[in-house]
């Protein structure tokens, strides 16, 4: 993304999450060379940015911040293939693992993330400052494993699979 993507960040952002982040956090994650901030843009829709995510590079780990899909286009594969993205320039970037949090309540995230290989690895009760609901930690490892790189290749064409109805 660049800082010319910004506004539609911010707009995506309050539509998924109510404004969990603002203008300036973005601008400061796009500047940051330890974050990676990775959109899904269309030219046939009227919301131009479709989906988002987020992930910062701390030691070995990945920690994904952010992922949204605007929810006109929920179902579509859409979140597969933003999380294929972050994982794929984490697996570029040399890192071994990946961590994220998410609601207990968040089934369809839930499914997405194990899909992935994410592992529940514990919980974090009253994560959440909107109502006190508890996170899971989810982590994904080996992810410079020989076998990771095959594993990035089934899912991108389990993706391009999936979003080629984009295309026709």
């Amino acid at each position: 993304m660049t800082a010319e993507d910004l506004d539609a960040v911010v707009t995506l952002d309050r539509i998924c999450f109510g404004r969990l982040w603002s203008l300036e956090t973005y601008q400061r994650e796009l500047d940051s060379p330890y974050c990676d901030l990775l959109g899904l843009f269309s030219t046939l829709s009227s919301e131009k940015l479709l989906a988002m995510g987020c992930f910062w590079s701390i030691l070995e780990e990945a920690h994904v911040t952010i992922l949204a899909v605007n929810p006109q286009y929920h179902h579509q594969g859409l979140g597969q293939a933003i999380l294929y993205f972050l994982l794929k320039s984490a697996y570029d970037r040399g890192l071994e693992r990946a961590t994220l949090e998410v609601r207990v309540s968040n089934s369809p995230a839930i499914s997405l993330y194990q899909k992935f290989g994410f592992k529940r690895a514990g919980k974090r009760p009253n994560y959440y400052q909107d109502n006190g609901e508890d996170a899971l930690i989810l982590w994904l490892s080996g992810m410079q494993q020989p076998q990771f790189q095959t594993t990035l290749a089934q899912w991108y064409t389990m993706i391009c699979d999936r979003l080629s109805f984009f295309q026709e």
